[in-house]
């Protein structure tokens, strides 16, 4: 009876100390999981915050480049090491409270003129080619009117240091920096060029 006892008992501790040890584990499975998780959450909310974050077309102002609706990713770590180029798309804070969408036509030291429909950066002809098939659209009149930086800020020669100058293709209904002047880089999120919805329409634009 004694020998029966003693192992009955062992035999019971045996199935205890087996239930700790699934404990234990299932307690470690799940802090693995919590820590995963967490580690994804960081590395999204610092990839969205720091590196590419997405955007809605709001608007007309940028077609046929863009429609509205369309979905694009936005770059913003590509001016964290470089500056704006020239036609470039860029996001940007505007006076407004709003974020635009919009092209860099003139960068610092340019000096900015439309003249029948052509761009002079100073004084030279720059071809547009991304607006050649929207011109051949218009039967009357031109896409883009007569103007120049002189125009925009009599105190400008040219743009200067840290600004660019913006507008959008759709030139005859965008507002831009012909109407809110010379954009600050400080206030430009970043440049974009993937549009990745609709799903059909996935393109890179330029």
């Amino acid at each position: 009876m004694l020998e029966i006892h003693i192992s009955y008992t062992i035999n019971v501790m045996s199935k205890g100390d087996s239930y700790v040890e699934k404990t234990e584990k299932e307690k470690n499975e799940l802090w693995e999981w919590t820590k995963a998780l967490l580690i994804a959450f960081a590395i999204a909310a610092f990839i969205r915050y720091f590196l590419f974050t997405p955007i809605v077309v709001d608007g007309d102002s940028m077609m046929p480049t863009l429609e509205n609706g369309d979905r694009m990713i936005v770059n913003k770590f590509s001016y964290k090491i470089g500056e704006p180029s020239r036609f470039d798309i860029v996001v940007f804070h505007a006076p407004e409270q709003k974020d635009y969408i919009k092209r860099v036509i003139g960068v610092p030291g340019d000096f900015v003129e439309y003249k029948d429909d052509q761009l002079y950066i100073n004084g030279e002809a720059i071809d547009e080619p991304y607006l050649d098939a929207y011109k051949a659209q218009i039967s009357e009149g031109n896409l883009t009117g007569d103007f120049s930086l002189k125009d925009i800020d009599p105190s400008l020669d040219v743009i200067p240091e840290g600004y660019v100058f913006v507008m959008g293709d759709n030139r005859r209904f965008s507002k831009d920096s012909r109407h809110i002047g010379i954009v600050e880089q400080k206030e430009i999120i970043g440049n974009t060029s993937i549009i990745f919805w609709p799903l059909n329409e996935i393109e890179i634009v330029k």
